[in-house]
Order: C-alpha cells, then sequence, then structure tokens
C-alpha cells in the first residue's frame, strides 16, 4: 500500500506528506538539483517555476542500460538516475546522481515538467523511484507506457497545483488523484498495483464490467480490442476510448534484458511451481545484450549480464515458451523483426516488454510494449486490463522521392505532431493511397517509431501488399485465410487526435540533431556535419528493405570507385538471419566488402550502447538509422538520426549528406586515396 495514502476515522481516504520526508525538484539547473541531494536546500512549489523543470526525462536517464543489469528493483534504485550527467564545465560528463543519491535522499516526492518517462518502455525506471522511496510523481505530462508502468506499481501521480497545497500541509482526498480514471484503474493505484488488484479481482472482491458500448462506427485499435473482450463473442460488441476492458492477448515476447524480472516477480507473487496457460505464441529472445561483451565499458557488468541470460533460459525451460537463443552466439534476429516475420498476423493482440513492440503494426496487428509487471500478469493469466485509447489517422498520398525513405516520413512527423503531443498515448493510423508505395518493412518502420512519438502503437492498413508478403512467411495459411484476418477502419470512425494529410512527394530528406528523435531538420539544413561513425541495422533499419536501401548506396559508390570515407567506421547489422541471407542472396556482402563496411550478425547492439558501432567518446559524432538518439543512448559521443541512404552516403562522404542517384558518379574530387583498387 502506498504510505501516503491514510484513512481518516471518518472513514475517507487521503493523501498526506510524511513529516520530514522531502519533495525533489528536477530542476534545468542541475546544480540546484545537486544541492538538494545534498540536503542544503529545500524548495516548495510555490517557488519554482514550472519552466525550470528537466522535461522529457527519459527512461535512459532514469536507469541507463548497465543499471538495468540488475534485476531485482532494490538493486536498480542504487543507481537511480544515473544517466543524468553535466553536459559543460568542470564538471562535465560526471553524474548528478550518485549511487544511493536518490535512495538516502529523504525524498518521497519527486517533480519534473513535460512528458516524463519518454522512451523505453522499461520498468527499472518508475521501479528506482519507488525502492528509492519515492511514491508520489508530480510532472505536468506523462509517456503513456511510463504512465502505465506507475499504475502497476501504484504510484501515485498528481499536479503541480496538488504538491502546492501538500506542501501547504494540506490532505488531499484520495479521489482526487484517482478520480479521473476508470473504475479498474482507479482499483489498481488505490490497492497498491497491479498484483494486489489481481488478487482482488481473483477472489471476486472487484469485478471488470463488459463496456455497455452501443453500436459505433470505430478504428482499427477499438475492433481489434472489441474482438478480443474476455467472455464476449467477437463481433458482437463494441468499444470507444476510455473504456475499460478485460481483454484476452494472442501472444507476446521477451528478451533477456527483461525475462529475468518477469520470472521473479511471478516466482514471488504464484510460487516455484507457477505455470502460463498458452506458451505457444509467447517467447522469449537473446537479442539485445548478445554483443555487449565485446564493449569495454561493458566488461565490468559481465557476471550481471550472464546472470540475465541464465535466468531467460531457466524461464523459458520452466515455462515452455518459444525459444529465439543464440546458437553459437548468433541470434536468430531482433525479436521485433522475428515476431513480425514469424508470428504477429492481422487482427493480433500482442504485448511484449519492449517500448518497439508497435513495430508489428505494420502487419495490420496492434502491439505495443508493457512493463515486467504487466507482462508477468498477463502472461500467467492469458487476459489484461486495457483502457481502449484514442487514435490519430495519417492519410497519405503521392510517393516518396528516390532520396527519401519512410524514416525521413517519421522524423517529419516527429518534428511536426509529436512535439504538439498530438500523438501522445494515441495509437496512429497510417492509411490513404500513399500507403501502397511503401513496401511492408517500410511500414514497419513507421509504426516502430510510433514509441518515438509517446504515442500508445502504430498501425497499417492491410492491403495487396500486406497480403503478398504474409503469404510468403505463413506457410500454415491460405491468402484466403491471411485476408479474413484483415481488420479495416469504418468509413465515419472517430479519431480524436484527427486526420491528417501527408503528401508523401513533399518530403524532404531528414535528420534529427543529438538529443531527441523530435529535433527534426532538413538535411540541408544542419551545416556541415563530419561524421566518424555510420551504424545501420537495428530493429527500425535491418530489415530487407532497409539492405537494398544500404547495397543502393554503396554499390553506386563502389562503381564510381569510391568506398567508406578515410577515418570513417561503417557498420551493417542485420535484423534477423532472414535479413542476412537476403542479403547474401543478392550478392549484398561482395558490395559491402568492397566499399569497406564492417558486417555484424543479427541482433542488437550499438541502439542500446551494448554493440559495435558505439561511440567512445564524447567528440565523436555518429550518424545511425536507429530509432532514437537520447544522451548516452548509444555511447557519450554525438548521435545523429537519419534515413538508410542518408547513413550510407554520409558514410562515403564523411559527413551528413542527402543521397541523391548518380551523386558519386557526378561528384569532382580532389584527391582519390580513398577510391576502391
Amino acid at each position: 500500500m502506498n504510505p501516503l495514502i491514510h484513512t481518516r476515522p471518518d472513514g475517507q481516504r487521503v493523501v498526506r506528506l510524511t513529516p520530514k520526508k522531502r519533495v525533489l525538484f528536477l530542476t534545468k539547473d542541475l546544480d540546484l538539483i545537486e544541492r538538494q541531494l545534498r540536503r542544503e536546500v529545500d524548495l516548495k512549489m510555490s517557488d519554482v517555476d514550472p519552466a525550470s523543470l528537466l522535461d522529457d526525462i527519459n527512461t535512459d536517464a532514469m536507469t541507463p542500460a548497465w543499471v538495468c543489469f540488475r534485476h531485482k528493483p532494490e538493486d536498480i534504485a542504487l543507481d537511480a538516475y544515473a544517466g543524468i550527467v553535466h553536459k559543460s564545465g568542470p564538471k562535465d560528463g560526471q553524474r548528478v546522481f550518485g549511487t544511493r543519491a536518490l535512495m538516502d535522499g529523504g525524498f518521497e516526492v519527486i517533480v519534473s515538467g513535460q512528458r516524463k518517462g519518454t522512451g523505453s518502455s522499461r520498468e527499472t525506471a518508475p521501479q528506482c523511484e519507488k525502492w528509492s522511496g519515492i511514491h508520489l510523481v508530480i510532472a505536468a505530462s506523462f509517456a503513456p507506457i511510463h504512465e502505465r508502468n506507475n499504475i502497476n506499481l501504484g504510484q501515485l501521480m498528481g499536479t503541480y497545483a496538488q504538491l502546492a497545497r501538500l506542501q501547504k500541509g494540506e490532505e488531499i482526498p484520495l479521489q482526487e488523484f484517482t478520480g479521473h480514471y476508470d473504475a479498474v484503474t482507479r482499483a489498481i493505484l488505490e490497492s497498491g498495483g497491479l498484483f494486489p488488484f489481481a488478487k482482488a479481482y481473483k477472489a471476486g472482491k472487484t469485478t471488470v464490467p463488459t463496456p455497455k458500448t452501443t453500436m459505433r462506427a470505430m478504428t482499427m485499435t477499438e475492433k481489434i480490442l472489441s474482438s478480443h473482450l474476455s467472455g464476449v463473442e467477437a463481433g458482437k460488441a463494441f468499444v470507444k476510448p476510455g473504456d475499460v476492458c478485460l481483454v484476452k492477448v494472442d501472444g507476446g515476447y521477451s528478451h533477456e534484458f527483461t525475462t529475468a524480472q518477469v520470472h521473479h516477480f511471478l516466482t514471488l507473487e504464484y510460487g516455484d511451481d507457477y505455470k502460463i496457460p498458452a506458451p505457444a505464441k509467447f517467447a522469449v529472445f537473446e537479442d539485445h545484450l548478445l554483443y555487449a561483451d565485446g564493449v569495454k565499458r561493458m566488461a565490468p557488468f559481465a557476471r550481471e549480464i550472464q546472470t540475465l541470460r541464465d535466468l531467460q533460459n531457466e524461464f523459458q525451460r520452466h515455462t515452455g515458451v518459444r525459444d529465439y537463443s543464440a546458437k553459437d552466439k548468433i541470434s536468430p534476429g531482433i525479436c521485433h523483426q522475428v515476431a513480425r516475420e514469424e508470428f504477429v498476423d492481422p487482427g493480433d493482440f500482442i504485448q511484449a516488454t519492449d517500448s518497439h513492440t508497435c513495430m508489428g503494426g505494420g502487419n495490420n496487428a496492434l502491439t505495443y510494449g508493457v512493463g515486467a509487471t504487466e507482462y508477468a500478469g498477463l502472461i500467467h493469466s492469458g487476459i489484461t486490463f486495457v483502457i481502449v485509447p484514442e487514435s490519430i489517422r495519417f492519410e497519405l498520398s503521392g510517393q516518396l522521392r528516390p532520396e527519401c525513405t519512410a524514416k525521413d516520413l517519421m522524423i517529419h512527423i516527429l518534428k511536426t505532431y509529436a512535439v504538439r503531443e498530438d500523438t501522445l498515448d494515441r495509437v496512429m493510423e497510417f492509411g490513404g493511397p500513399g500507403l501502397a508505395s511503401l513496401s511492408m518493412d517500410e511500414r514497419a518502420t513507421l509504426c516502430n517509431m510510433a514509441t518515438e512519438c509517446s504515442a500508445k502503437s502504430g498501425i497499417c492498413d492491410a492491403d495487396g501488399v500486406t497480403l503478398e508478403w504474409l503469404a510468403a512467411r505463413r506457410k500454415n495459411m491460405s491468402k484466403a485465410e491471411i485476408k479474413a484476418r484483415f481488420v479495416a477502419p469504418d468509413p465515419d470512425a472517430v479519431y480524436d487526435g484527427g486526420i491528417h494529410r501527408i503528401d508523401l512527394s513533399k518530403i524532404e530528406a531528414m535528420v534529427a540533431e543529438p538529443g531527441d528523435p523530435t529535433y527534426g531538420k532538413n538535411v540541408s539544413e544542419i551545416g556541415d556535419v563530419k561524421i566518424d561513425i555510420a551504424y545501420a541495422g537495428s530493429c527500425t533499419a535491418g530489415k530487407e528493405h532497409d539492405l537494398d536501401f544500404y547495397a543502393q548506396v554503396l554499390k553506386e559508390a563502389v562503381a564510381a570507385g569510391r568506398r567508406v570515407a578515410p577515418g570513417v567506421h561503417m557498420y551493417i547489422q542485420f535484423g534477423s538471419e532472414t535479413v542476412r541471407d537476403y542479403a547474401r542472396a543478392r550478392g549484398y556482402f561482395e558490395i559491402f566488402e568492397k566499399a569497406g563496411v564492417e558486417v555484424i550478425n543479427p541482433g542488437c547492439g550499438a541502439c542500446i550502447g551494448c554493440g559495435p558501432g558505439v561511440s567512445d567518446t564524447k567528440d565523436q559524432v555518429t550518424v545511425s538509422a536507429i530509432n532514437r538518439n537520447f544522451t548516452g543512448r548509444s555511447g557519450p559521443g554525438q548521435l545523429y538520426l537519419a534515413s538508410p541512404l542518408t547513413v550510407a552516403a554520409s558514410a562515403v562522404e564523411g559527413k551528413i549528406v542527402r543521397y541523391t542517384t548518380g551523386m558519386f558518379r557526378d561528384a569532382v574530387h580532389a584527391s582519390d586515396k580513398h577510391r576502391v583498387k
């Protein structure tokens, strides 16, 4: 139970601060944070301008990858907020929060600005606060998965005005913190989290009523959720945004970064002999930490990383879920890519312990990430609680220019719509005549980066392209069976985020400047940015069509006597074994070798700072095709996000440039020292 919640003699439940406990304000002035940690100053909300508070605190900053190598929350909390570092001056590179700093500070409330908890779905972020004594989180707004994780842990969230009242000594009725939620979410929070609520539900002490929504036009998301309502025949119910549903989950997956904690929670909650009812469409993947052993700064954590692998193997043997472990240190591939290739089908509802689970939406399915607590609950029961999200629709027309890809479109959407929070906690639907011009791999890119938009998920209309791609990969299903699963929005469906029309032919080659994926600019606007590293891979950009893009550029370069520029190291990493085999069959390996590219077997790596392609110093500049570029995400250097075409062209030129057909043939060079011999 949350210790800030008290029951008065009259039975009313109220929230009040604990005497001598403190409030921590995460300010843009990092020195002021340090002074609070040292107990030199205590602040009140009435003295703080909300504009002075840190915005977009991402989960990597709260619990960097190396902190997540621990699977017990009490150990994770030791290094809470280890990713917040000074970026200039005499303290440049130093941590603001030392080991135990938050835990030993006597805090029970933490305060920040807009969009708290952006980025990864890692539940370790709110865990580091809870197990450090924080029980009330104040922010102007929250990223959706982060908010859900707080709810599942029983962490109260509030406003600046509520904090000001509490600091004056006022008791605030609990319902002011929970009343704006639906009845089930309110019950989860007020009972202390998801597991206590699940016990009450199993004991019949609480219920989840079937939505009473009457016949209405629905979006794709609404149709999928309505067809998955527990205890209701498919096609017999309707839902609308805000409805609380108990829904069946078709499948899901975890990876070695998260499985150990899922296993730990299930064992604590249900005993060593716990069972899961439907392992066939659930899976574990060894992909995220496969190359961590080769990264020098990860060497101190080798034992913890191996523990995560061992516990995942133990979980797989215990449950019998699909096993995508590495063989001879080669992974079958990145979980999101392999899942879409092998078992995410149209109309599915898939949950997994990673924010980029939404990549499966390119298959006309509803897929999104959840925290370890929620995943443990749903894999044990086969059902989960869902609040029907709002949707926002993007109607695409025209075709992308030859120098542009879906990545450019997403950076445009990020800088245009995400910064306005139009996409916040909404499902992004992609459709319109322009969608037909995008391959399934390009559609997967759109859905993958919905999480960078702080959206709930992304989902694409299904069409002939969908049918042909899936039919080639689902040998156990006929085309008629696949098509019967297609989900289409009703013509008059309501989109709370609006319907936005984008002419693909107007999209320019884009780049996101270091620090955040929303910092988008046209490539032509960033000036002369020399690079040290070009990374081509990740779930976002390690697909078959992405390999086509890399090969297209590098083939032209080699034909013109060019190769990767001196001083630049380019890496290409495959998203799966299937993609690797595709590249080999098309002769891409020979092209990459001639161009001077280092090719890496399938898996994650540089994207999370755990593999080749990570920068070593803050002065290094990387142009990367991954999906997010938070400070420190892929090493200490400066990380620019760009499309596969831009990354490959930049590697050859030695600086960030826009790709154009024939650019190497037509260019005039003063030296031929880096020409192919």
